[in-house]
């Protein structure tokens, strides 16, 4: 590209576009713009194009040819954010490490330099996909959102492996015989060579026998042998060599390579079936006569009587032919999954024509890959989840007649039970926004995890009946509507109120108000209070009372006085003071209890009250009233005994209104108000007690309850169901037309029931139809024609080869094999292959009978066999034509004539086979329901029966299928598995009465044990010592309901002599009984203990009747009321006290005083004063119905009021004091069902673990449907049962051994050939197989059913290949010690054996094969030395698992072998050790200053062998063969046997020198003398305990001793 030059100027353009404009060419300098526009392909792309003159200067675009211009514009695909979902990048694997190349480009393996590895590259392909459909897309979509991978990267190459062999075998042994003879050795490849390693030496070495023995004269020297050849390829016979007759000539001059077929005669071409072209050749072979030198020789030399065949006919191999590929099926995966498996898609072919002759065999027919294996851009698969129906009703008889199967109903049940509801799969839509709960079922097995329960503990809420208050008293006479008074009839009321609320649907309350009609009816009456009589004049005689008088309503409410119609009474009432002599009387005591609660015609209520006199009158006084006058009598009660009362019928359902549905128009409801509100009614009828029902006016109508009342209409439901399932599929598969109706099926689930009138469940649930279309499987069969005539070798060949023309002996005959169809049309041949399975044979051997040859007739039928097992058969033939006057015909040993074999036996005999099973009960009839039985219907216990396997086996002791011995295949035994017995109580007793009379108690009722469990039974609750189990719940009695009752104290009796009237002391009496005041009837009296014995009134008490001087006071009134304060603050600290008074009724006759006439005491808490509190029981036991055994019930506690001492009142007491009531007095519970474990039907019995043999086993399990709860029987451990399978016979094809090579003659080509025969066998770890009948195993024969092979047998002096060697140990290409690779390696190898040197030159190569392997080691390669043995070793190569081979050590690093001493030893006595010369044994070493030998000095004494000479040949030798012969005999060794000195030696020498310098300083202290001048030799002997160690003076070689 040329640079602009901006110093031009335009005219200097312009000129030069004038002169020059032929020079000028468009070149375009700028690069392609950003690609802008659309996303997508869509997308422009620009670039800038100029003008150029040839010279660099830019001129006009006019001055460039417009036909020459580049595009300045193109288009683009332009990347949006988006398209990263759609494209990516695609790598390819690593390809395989090559070297790097060197720095001129020239690659070559560095051996020298290579210590681990060497560096080299790896390569792979990067391309940008689209991920939808895999095709290549621009590099810059990719880049635009990653960087492109990298497409290079380093790696490293192992150094260069040599091959690796192992040590070659013994010699072989020279064979016997005179002449030249060889022996051989061999050795086998352990690795092959890698990386650019050397290649493997030869692995044969072969030598001459040490020993020539010449031949004798007359003996040959060598040997001769008749060898055949192989057989050479079928082939067909020249055009030339057939005959227009049919006979064949051979034309050995023509080169001609037209070829005939021999097609067999009377084939008729098919217009739907192609023929098999079987074309029938010949092969030849070579037989010569070869000299143990391994020449050829003169065939008379190896002629022998039966000389081998040179030809023979045969089938002209052709290959199989198959249709083209099918097109790929659509990929197993077609959704997201969540799982990264990919999926499959496959294709297939067809067969057209099956290989014959030897061809090749067909190839795969099928072909599978994988496909989508990313599968982002696929839509999700489908989800499918559990669904479940609304849950059924709660049936309480499913949990009844599981307890106790003989269960019956009795009334209404309630409490626990059990619910079950459908399940199903339904598909999962994850597009909707809303989950529909109509989806279709599908099959269960789409739905994963853990399905939801079926069933369910559940409970139906038991109905209980209010609990009441004891009646009130009778209310006055009042008016039906006091607001509005009307006649003159009312009503008299009593009532109770609710103590507990009724619970549960039938739950009832009785009536709570009753009446009685009345006359004269007041709804306000006054209200009279008298107060002191108070004289009119003076202190006694005549007087008056103040009355006050107060209006009161029926309540007892004080209103205003105008609401009482009666005139209001006077305020004055007469009255009289007793004056001093007067006789004073008591005032009227309280009227009498009534004497009858009601009045009927002949009785009627009473009550009385009296007044007893004080005081005896004076002279002059008034006297006392006679004693009719001291009572009063009046009647009670007079209303009639019948009472009247409101009763209702139960309210009916909720339905509309015409009222209420105009509201629910116009209001909004919520909740389930949604559907609105209608009416309830019900029927109020007026009831007499104990006589039925009365007129409507008898009751009073404000009482009457209503009859209407508002109720939220239940909304209607309709019921749901799911849409039907898909039809259950219909075989893909054909079947046979006189097989089973096959039908299909489908189903719908309910999912919500009809309620409250909305449409009603179909009928229809399940539905059924026939299958339509069944593919019926198509019926083919082979049609096998005519053989025919029998094919010879050409009549050419035959001279030419044998020189003889008759045309007999061994051929090949054909025929036709067509495929027809059920109505006998022609088919093609792939659906007979299909449908009839093999097709016969199309060739087969034939004989065409010689001259010589012997005839027979065909083989007869075989003789019929009898019943006796040891009966025989036979078949006969007989000789025809010329053979029957043949003498050789005539031998029955050769040309047998009778073929006899034994019958066939039906003879069986069986044997037990494993264990007994458990004992299995027979299966109870299924019904055909959907859904999950649950009444426990599954038996458990009973008869039932124990199997126990059998083997069949025939006369010979081969198994047969035990149908032969057993229909079943098992001896079966009668068992019993015992039945559990659950604990039994009896029913509850009746209540008993509440231990209290007043206030709360407790009431008991119990159960007692009827009948122990036992054989797992559910077992007793915990019994008393009686075996009891009891049930105690608090009660409450009415404090008044049994009260006492006193009459009138008697006058009071003077205790005198005299019977006349007298003032004084005396005693007075009444009666005292005990009453039920809550009875209605007659006030007669009952048992005094059922009265509180503690508060009895005294019968009996002391009175006093005053005399007529004596001041008379009135009777004590009641004291005053304590106040009521809180029991925390009693006694505070202000002073209570109790106050009550009297008044004077006379004065006394004197001055004298009377007595008080108050008097006070002071609050004492618990004696004169007392709080109250209510008091509340622990809440009872759970109490269940009496139609219920568990589920809810009902917890209770009583309230009662106590005194502040402890004792029980009235709630009269408590309600007075406006205490606060606890608002829950009953609270719901839940008694737990005792749930025995609920199981399902067993599953069928599964198929054999094993088609046939020992050891197979068949299950059937059951499932926990509901499991045990409570107390109830607990799940067996026991889930699945099973029972060995009958032995069935195994048939098994089995591959002979193979034989040696089998030869006509001594040598050359042959056949190596196996058996494949059937047998049967038990699959056991040693099974004993015997032969069957090949029909038995049917048609499929093993993947390497090979028979024949092919072989060579050496002829002497041959050289031949030997067998192959073992595969080697798998091995892994390792780096330091690491593998380098996943896949190790395994070869094995052939190596040539020469027999005659002067035959080497023909010795084929030798072979190695390499395989892939698993699981190998990293093995590395050390070299190994023997111990020196003058000057020399051996140095080998050993495998770290202590094999020895060669190759694979590095040559750099290889020991020496062989060892010499430089300069050479030529010292006396000397020789070379590893580094320098060294001494003899007996001689020390003299070394000069350069650490060489100087010479070798004789060691004194070393005669003796107890001599231990530690110098340098001691050190340098071998260990094992001079220092032990040194120390040899001593008793204690200095050596180790590694030949390190021992530790003690150390010890020893040192103790030595600490010696020598304690003699040393000896002498320097002690007088010295002179000595005398003695040569010492340089060397210092040192003697300790009779042990002698030459010390060296210039030795520096002592051995390092590690401490």
């Amino acid at each position: 590209m040329y640079k602009l030059n901006s110093s031009f100027s335009l005219n200097q353009s312009l000129g030069r576009y004038i002169n020059d404009v032929h020079l000028c060419f468009f070149n375009p300098l700028g690069p392609w713009g950003r690609c802008t526009g659309n996303c997508g392909p869509g997308g422009i792309q620009s670039r800038g194009v100029w003008c150029f003159h040839l010279e660099g200067w830019t001129s006009l675009l006019s001055n460039c040819e417009e036909a020459d211009k580049p595009e300045n514009e193109r288009s683009c695909f332009r990347v949006c954010d988006w398209h990263g979902e759609l494209f990516e990048w695609e790598v390819s694997e690593w390809q395989i490490c090559v070297l790097a190349p060197f720095i001129h480009g020239e690659v070559k393996l560095r051996t020298s330099e290579c210590v681990t590895a060497q560096h080299g590259l790896q390569h792979r392909t990067v391309h940008c996909i689209q991920k939808l459909n895999r095709t290549v897309v621009i590099s810059e979509i990719c880049e635009y959102f990653a960087p492109q991978p990298p497409t290079e990267q380093a790696c490293l190459i192992p150094c260069p492996r040599d091959c690796v062999v192992s040590e070659f075998s013994p010699w072989s042994v020279c064979s016997q015989g005179c002449g030249k003879k060889l022996q051989h050795r061999t050795r086998s490849i352990i690795s092959p060579p890698l990386y650019g390693g050397l290649m493997c030496p030869n692995l044969t070495e072969s030598r001459a026998c040490d020993s020539y023995i010449p031949c004798p004269l007359g003996e040959e020297e060598y040997m001769f042998s008749l060898k055949v050849g192989p057989w050479s390829k079928c082939k067909l016979p020249h055009l030339k060599e057939v005959s227009l007759s049919g006979r064949t000539i051979v034309d050995f001059s023509s080169d001609s390579k037209e070829r005939v077929t021999f097609k067999h005669q009377g084939y008729k071409p098919h217009h739907h079936s192609k023929p098999w072209d079987i074309e029938i050749g010949y092969q030849t072979r070579q037989v010569r006569c070869s000299r143990s030198d391994g020449k050829n020789a003169m065939l008379s030399l190896c002629m022998q009587d039966n000389f081998p065949l040179t030809f023979q006919s045969c089938v002209m191999p052709k290959d199989c032919e198959t249709s083209d590929w099918s097109s790929w099926s659509y990929c197993s995966k077609t959704c997201q999954s969540g799982d990264l498996s990919p999926g499959f898609r496959s294709r297939s072919r067809n067969v057209k024509h099956i290989a014959i002759g030897g061809g090749q065999e067909c190839p795969e027919l099928q072909e599978k890959e994988a496909c989508n294996l990313g599968g982002e851009l696929l839509q999700l698969c489908s989800r499918y989840s559990w669904k479940t129906s609304e849950w059924k009703e709660c049936q309480v008889t499913l949990l009844l007649e599981q307890q106790d199967p003989h269960w019956h109903t009795t009334g209404s049940l309630c409490g626990g039970g059990i619910q079950t509801r459908e399940l199903y799969c339904q598909f999962l839509n994850l597009l909707s926004q809303h989950s529909s709960n109509t989806s279709r079922p599908v099959d269960k097995k789409l739905c994963p995890g853990p399905a939801p329960a079926t069933s369910r503990i559940c409970n139906v809420p038991c109905s209980t009946d209010c609990m009441v208050s004891s009646w009130s008293a009778w209310g006055l006479c009042v008016h039906e509507n006091c607001q509005d008074p009307q006649g003159k009839k009312g009503f008299r009321l009593r009532q109770r109120h609710i103590l507990m609320e009724s619970t549960g649907p039938d739950g009832n309350c009785p009536h709570l108000v009753e009446s009685l009609p009345c006359d004269d009816p007041m709804c306000y009456q006054w209200l009279v209070s008298e107060g002191v009589c108070i004289p009119d004049h003076g202190k006694c005689g005549l007087g008056h009372h103040i009355l006050k008088a107060v209006c009161q309503n029926d309540r007892g409410e004080e209103v205003s006085g105008n609401l009482c119609l009666a005139p209001p009474p006077p305020e004055r009432m007469a009255c009289e003071i007793p004056c001093r002599m007067d006789c004073v009387v008591s005032q009227w005591a309280s009227w009498s209890a009534c004497s009858q609660s009601c009045s009927n015609k002949n009785t009627g209520g009473k009550q009385t009250r009296t007044r007893t006199i004080l005081a005896l009158p004076g002279d002059g006084g008034k006297p006392c009233p006679p004693p009719q006058a001291l009572q009063e009598y009046r009647l009670c009660n007079d209303h009639s005994c019948t009472h009247f009362y409101w009763e209702t019928s139960p309210w009916g359902s909720c339905s509309e209104d015409a009222l209420v549905t105009a509201l629910n128009a116009t209001s909004n409801w919520s909740g389930e108000a949604t559907c609105g509100v209608g009416i309830q009614t019900r029927k109020v009828f007026c009831m007499k007690s104990h006589m039925g029902q009365a007129m409507i006016k008898r009751c009073p109508d404000s009482t009457r309850p209503e009859t209407v009342r508002p109720c939220l209409l239940p909304c209607k439901r309709d019921c749901i169901v799911t849409p039907f399932s898909e039809w259950t599929p219909c075989p893909t598969s054909c079947q046979q037309e006189n097989g089973t109706l096959i039908k299909q099926s489908r189903y719908r689930i309910v999912i919500q029931e009809a309620a409250n009138g909305g449409q009603e469940c179909p009928d229809t649930l399940f539905e059924e139809r026939e299958c339509e279309d069944i593919t019926y499987c198509p019926v083919y069969r082979w049609k096998a024609h005519k053989w025919n005539s029998c094919i010879l070798v050409p009549e050419s060949v035959r001279q030419g080869m044998m020189g003889t023309s008759e045309a007999c002996g061994k051929g090949l005959q054909t025929r036709d094999i067509t495929c027809l169809s059920d109505d006998n049309q022609s088919a093609e041949m792939i659906d007979c292959l299909k449908w009839a399975g093999d097709m016969p044979p199309l060739v087969q051997e034939c004989h065409v009978a010689c001259r010589d040859d012997c005839m027979f007739t065909p083989w007869s039928k075989f003789t019929p066999c009898s019943t006796d097992c040891d009966t025989v058969r036979t078949r006969r033939r007989q000789l025809t034509g010329k053979s029957r006057k043949k003498e050789k015909c005539q031998n029955a040993e050769i040309y047998p004539l009778v073929e006899t074999e034994a019958c066939p036996c039906e003879a069986f005999t069986s044997q037990p086979h494993g264990n007994w099973s458990e004992c299995i009960l027979p299966e109870s009839k299924k019904e055909a329901q959907r859904g999950l039985r649950l009444r426990g219907d599954a038996k458990t216990c009973g008869k039932g029966v124990r199997l126990q396997a059998i083997v069949c086996s025939d006369k010979n002791g081969r198994l047969v299928d035990p149908s032969y011995c057993s229909s079943s295949g098992y001896i079966e035994e009668e068992c019993f598995i015992p039945c559990p017995f659950d604990c039994k109580l009896s029913d509850w007793s009746n209540w008993g009465s509440c231990s209290s009379s007043c206030g709360i108690g407790v009431r008991i009722r119990s159960k007692w044990l009827k009948e122990k469990p036992y054989n797992g039974g559910r077992p007793c609750p915990k019994l008393d010592l009686k075996n009891q189990v009891h049930e105690a719940v608090p009660c409450y009695s009415e404090c008044n309901q049994y009260s006492w009752v006193v009459e009138h104290w008697s006058p009071c009796r003077i205790n005198s002599e005299l019977r006349a009237f007298r003032c004084g002391e005396g005693i007075q009496t009444r009666k005292v009984r005990c009453v039920n005041t809550m009875d209605d009837s007659e006030s007669g009296s009952v048992d005094s203990a059922l009265c509180n014995q503690a508060e009895i009134p005294a019968e009996a008490q002391a009175c006093s009747l005053l005399c007529p001087n004596e001041c008379v006071m009135s009777e004590w009134g009641q004291w005053s009321k304590c106040p009521q304060v809180r029991k925390a603050s009693f006694p505070s600290s202000h002073f209570r006290i109790l106050l009550r008074s009297r008044y004077l009724l006379r004065p006394p006759l004197s001055s004298r005083t009377c007595a008080e006439d108050s008097q006070v005491q002071p609050c004492i808490l618990n004696e004169n004063c007392f709080q109250y509190h209510y008091n509340i029981t622990e809440w009872s036991m759970c109490q269940l119905s009496e139609n219920a055994t568990c589920g809810q019930g009902v917890k209770t506690r009583l309230l009662s009021c106590v005194r502040s001492d402890g004792k029980s009142v009235s709630m009269n007491y408590c309600e007075q004091q406006n205490l606060e009531r606890p608002v829950k007095m009953s609270l719901r519970c839940l008694v737990e069902c005792a749930v025995n474990c609920q199981l399902s039907e067993w599953t069928s019995w599964s198929e054999c673990s094993q088609t046939c043999g020992h050891g197979g086993r068949r299950s059937r399990t059951r499932f926990i449907i509901i499991p045990a709860q409570g107390e109830g029987r607990p799940c067996p451990v026991q889930l699945t049962q099973q029972k060995t399978c009958p032995v069935k016979p195994c048939y098994s094809w089995v591959m002979g051994t193979w034989s040696s090579c089998i030869l006509e003659v001594d040598c050359g080509d042959g056949v190596q050939v196996r058996n494949l025969s059937c047998v049967v066998h038990n699959a056991s770890a040693s099974p004993t197989a015997k032969q069957v009948e090949n029909t038995l195993c049917g048609e499929w024969l093993p993947q390497e059913s090979v028979l024949q092979l092919p072989c060579s047998v050496p002829c002497p002096g041959d050289c031949h290949l030997t067998e192959w060697s073992e595969w080697s140990t798998c091995e892994l290409t390792c780096i330091d010690g690491r593998s380098f690779e996943s896949m190790g390696r395994q070869s094995r190898s052939r190596t040539f054996v020469i027999q005659s040197f002067e035959n080497q030159d023909n010795c084929p190569e030798q072979v190695l094969e390499t395989r892939p392997c698993t699981g190998g080691k990293c093995y590395h390669y050390t070299w190994k030395a023997s111990l020196w043995r003058d000057n020399e070793r051996t140095v080998w190569c050993q495998r770290s698992d202590g094999i020895n081979v060669t190759g694979g050590c590095s040559a750099q690093s290889r020991p020496a072998s062989i060892r010499q001493c430089n300069p050479a030893c030529r010292k006396p006595f000397s020789y070379c050790t590893q580094v320098i010369c060294g001494c003899e044994k007996g001689y020390t070493e003299i070394m000069r200053s350069d650490g060489f030998l100087d010479y070798c000095v004789k060691i004194p004494g070393s005669e003796d062998k107890k001599a231990d000479v530690k110098n340098i040949a001691a050190k340098n030798r071998p260990v094992n063969s001079k220092i032990h012969d040194i120390f040899k005999g001593w008793s204690l060794q200095p050596l180790d046997p590694d030949g390190r000195v021992k530790l003690w030696v150390y010890g020893v020498s040192a103790g030595g020198f600490l010696l020598l310098i304690f003699l040393i300083f000896t002498s320097y202290l002690c007088p010295r003398q002179p000595l005398k001048r003695t040569n010492f030799r340089p060397s210092v002997l040192i003697e300790f305990s009779k042990m002698k160690f030459p010390v060296p003076i210039k030795s520096q070689n002592w051995p390092k001793v590690p401490y």
